[in-house]
Formats: structure tokens, C-alpha cells, sequence
């Protein structure tokens, strides 16, 4: 290659990841600032700083996307760029809430801090991988800093019991996609998403690797029957962690999903819908039974998993690719603020170190705390999808792209009738609040972190935003 092409490769690349590029440096700054004398204070700034500068790179690369770089090893689109947006939200939001909540492990916020972006810099790079390697790098890079994450308290044991949990089944989903991967390759002779979509994937051995390969991809977005693992790690892990694995961990997998949704055959949408139905169905009648709000929630998250699904399925049937992107990116933004903010209200609540996530410790919180009260209250109807809210357009735009595209108007009926079971358990907490008087297992909170109100409030006003004036993200997003 001579050097002329290489320095246009290199440009045009830059162009497009330049955004992953802004979450490397600040990483890199980070790991400096721990050991450089009196730079420690700079480690708030900093990573504001990198966030703001891989959002702007963002905001630059939906304008003007870059198509294929590094070789077609990543593909810089309009919807990588929306992905990331996605992430990079998720990220401040859980940072933000997380800044008040770790009380002994205060010496170490330094290393929470470069593996959460660590994490962030591995959605980012599976929701624009080109090929199953890139994507396989993009997991390994989510993943790993996830499970010392989950584990990041070390003085409680369910903290550490979560952080083995999700490495022991993290392991299994991971050997799940490899051995996919080797399939696939084996049977058409190329990892290339672009080559796969010229060659075809029908013998076999390729189909058998990418049943796995989805599998390994549905386990990580917690879709039924791979959601097993998500209450016990969801409830174990540090809350602000549960917050960030919640909504960004979910993101990821369902973008590259819808990446590689070209190779699965048509038959396969019947299949994912019973599979999304019943993801539906597990997720809210185990949330309906549930009396700890951290639990109740992580099974809320394996119902809206579902109905993410069902954009898959839709994409499947009708093979309108952006209007099934479109639809699962506004359903996932949506979601980062709904349950984001309510997991991070969940950070706010515990005081010093205790449990304050129990269904009896909220009882009478309307009268003790009505801001966070009220927080909790448009995030509950948010994501049981009232009118208004994000939540509803989320669900709104999956449906409407099964009824009026896919034409399976009876998967989208039993999937809005499965839905309406969750408004059990979302009003129950806002009953809870405001409705019953305050009980001896009342959580006796300390004043809550001013920089924690303030996200709240921003992500109260993001999912009102969502829900009436949509036309600013949708045009963003074309």
C-alpha cells in the first residue's frame, strides 16, 4: 500500500470512528491521572470531557456517515452513530447516579470510572462491527470490565456472588458466539457481514452458527430462555452498575442483531416472535410476583427485551431495515432515561450502604421525598407505556411496524395484551408511594446528592420530551 492510500485510509477511518477514538484518549487520560501527582481531580473532568466529545463525534457522524472503514472491518452508518448516541447516554446517566453511591470504595472510583468507559468503547464498537471478529473484540471489551464491575463491592457478598454469576454465564455466552462464528466460516468462507450478504449463508453448518451465534446475542440482552441470569445479577450488582448493564448492555446486542438479521432466513421470524411472546409474558409475570424494586425492574427489563425483539421479527417479515432500526433505536432511548432514571433513583434512596430497594421501604415516599416521588412516577407510567411518555411512542413505533409492515397483527395484539400485565407491578410501586402510609421497614434516607436530583430531572424531562415532541430525535435519526 502506498503511502498516499494509507493516509486516505487512515483519514477516512478517523472520520468514522472518531467518536470510539475520543473514548480511547480518555481512558488512556484517566490511567494517567491515577498515578500523576495532584491530577487526581481531574478525573471527574476528564471523563465528562470524553463524553462530551464522543457525543459531539457522533452528532457529526449521523450527518455525515463515513459507510465502511478500517476495511470494512466497521461500518460508521447513521444508525452506529444513533447507537452510540444510546450508549453514550446510558453512560452519563449511570455515572452521574453513581457519583454519590459508593462509600468504601471511594479510593477505588478511579478504575470504575476507565472500565465503565471501557464498556462503553465495546458497544460502541459491536453496534458498527463489519464482521463477527470486530463484534467478538466489541463483546470481549463490554464484558469484561462488566464483571469486575458487578463486583465492585467488594465488602458485600452479593455484590462479588453477582460479579462470579455473570463471568461463569458471560463465559458460556461467549463460547456460544466463537462457536457460531467457526460455523459460519466453515460453511461460507468468509466473517465479513458484506461478503456473507454476497455469498449467502444457507448450507448447514451456517445456519446451525448462526442460530448460535443469535443465541449468544439474545443471552446478552436477556431474552428467553437465556434470562435466568438477570434478577440475581441485576439485584447483586452495585446500582448504578445495574443501571449502565440495564440499558447499554441490552443496546448493544440487539444493534448488531439487527446487523446481522440479513443472514437469518425468513422462517426464523416465526420462531423469534413465539420466543418474544413468551420473553413478554416470563418477564412481567415475574416482575408482577416480585417485592424487591431492583429485581422487579431486571425482570421488567426480559419483558422489554421482548418487545425488541419483535423489531427484529418485523424486519424479518418485511425486510424494511430502517424502520425496524428506527423503531428499537427510539425504544431503547426511551428506556435509558425510563429505567435508567429509576434505577438510578434506586442509587439515591440507599443510605449508608443499606438497602433501601424494597417495596416497604418506599411506602409513604410521596410525603418524605415528593421530587424523587414524582421521578419515580412518570418513570413507572413511562415504561408501562402511558400516553406522554417516551415509553408509549417506544412501544408504539415496535407495534405499528408489525401490524402495518410485517402484517402480523395477531403477534402485536397478544404482545400489547401481555404487555398490559405490567401495569400491575408499575402502579403497585406508585401506589406504594403515594397511597399508603409509612411503615417501620421505611428506609430512613440522608439528603440526596444534588448532582443525583439533577439527573433525575433531566432524564424526567427526556422521557416527557420523547413522548410528545418525537420529531426532533426522528429527524436526528433520518
Amino acid at each position: 500500500m502506498t503511502p498516499e492510500a494509507l493516509e486516505a485510509l487512515l483519514h477516512g477511518s478517523f472520520a468514522g470512528i472518531g467518536a470510539m477514538v475520543a473514548v480511547t484518549l480518555g481512558i488512556l487520560l484517566l490511567l494517567l491521572a491515577e498515578i500523576l501527582p495532584g491530577a487526581a481531580k481531574l478525573k471527574p473532568v476528564l471523563f465528562v470531557a470524553t463524553l462530551v466529545v464522543a457525543f459531539l463525534g457522533e452528532l457529526q457522524l449521523l450527518g455525515e456517515p463515513a459507510g465502511p472503514v478500517l476495511g470494512g472491518s466497521y461500518i460508521a452508518n447513521q444508525a452506529a452513530a444513533a447507537w452510540g448516541l444510546v450508549f453514550l447516554s446510558a453512560t452519563a446517566v449511570a455515572w452521574v447516579f453513581g457519583r454519590g453511591y459508593y462509600t468504601l470504595e471511594k479510593p477505588f472510583q478511579g478504575e470504575h470510572d476507565v472500565l465503565m468507559l471501557s464498556s462503553l468503547l465495546g458497544m460502541m464498537l459491536m453496534s458498527g462491527a463489519g464482521d463477527l471478529i470486530t463484534f467478538f473484540i466489541g463483546l470481549e471489551l463490554l464484558s469484561v470490565p462488566l464483571y469486575a464491575l458487578c463486583g465492585f463491592r467488594r465488602a458485600r457478598n452479593d455484590s462479588v456472588e453477582a460479579g462470579l454469576k455473570y463471568f461463569l454465564l458471560g463465559a458460556f455466552g461467549s463460547a456460544l458466539f466463537l462457536y457460531g462464528a467457526a460455523l459460519v466460516y466453515a460453511g461460507a468462507g468468509s466473517v465479513s457481514l458484506t461478503t456473507l450478504s454476497q455469498v449467502g449463508a444457507s448450507d448447514s453448518l451456517s445456519l446451525i452458527g448462526l442460530a448460535l451465534i443469535a443465541s449468544a446475542l439474545l443471552f446478552k440482552a436477556g431474552v428467553f430462555p437465556f434470562h435466568f441470569w438477570i434478577p440475581d445479577v441485576y439485584q447483586g450488582a452495585p446500582t448504578p452498575v445495574t443501571t449502565f448493564m440495564a440499558t447499554g448492555t441490552k443496546a448493544a446486542a440487539f444493534a448488531f442483531l439487527l446487523n446481522m438479521a440479513f443472514l437469518l432466513p425468513p422462517a426464523a421470524a416465526s420462531s423469534l416472535a413465539w420466543i418474544a411472546l413468551l420473553t413478554i409474558a416470563i418477564g412481567n409475570l415475574g416482575a408482577l410476583v416480585s417485592r424487591d424494586l431492583k429485581r422487579m425492574l431486571a425482570l421488567s427489563g426480559v419483558a422489554h427485551a421482548g418487545i425488541l425483539l419483535l423489531a427484529v421479527v418485523s424486519y424479518l417479515k418485511s425486510g424494511d431495515v430502517e424502520l425496524a432500526e428506527e423503531s428499537a433505536i427510539y425504544y431503547m432511548a426511551a428506556y435509558v432515561f425510563s429505567a435508567g432514571g429509576a434505577f438510578g433513583l434506586l442509587a439515591l434512596l440507599e443510605s449508608k450502604g443499606d438497602e433501601a430497594t424494597t417495596l416497604d421501604s418506599i411506602k409513604g415516599l410521596g410525603s418524605r421525598r415528593p421530587g424523587i416521588a414524582a421521578a419515580m412516577t412518570v418513570f413507572m407510567l413511562s415504561l408501562g407505556g402511558i400516553p406522554a411518555t417516551g415509553g408509549f411512542l417506544g412501544k408504539y413505533f415496535v407495534f405499528s411496524s408489525l401490524v402495518v409492515k410485517a402484517d402480523m397483527v395477531g403477534v402485536a395484539l397478544i404482545a400489547i395484551l401481555l404487555s398490559v400485565i405490567a401495569l400491575g407491578y408499575y402502579l403497585r410501586v406508585i401506589i406504594a408511594m403515594w397511597m399508603e402510609a409509612e411503615t417501620e421497614d421505611a428506609a430512613q434516607l440522608s439528603e440526596p446528592k444534588r448532582l443525583g436530583g439533577a439527573a433525575a430531572a433531566v432524564c424526567v424531562a427526556m422521557v416527557l420530551w420523547l413522548g410528545v415532541l418525537p420529531d426532533f430525535f426522528l429527524g436526528l435519526m433520518r
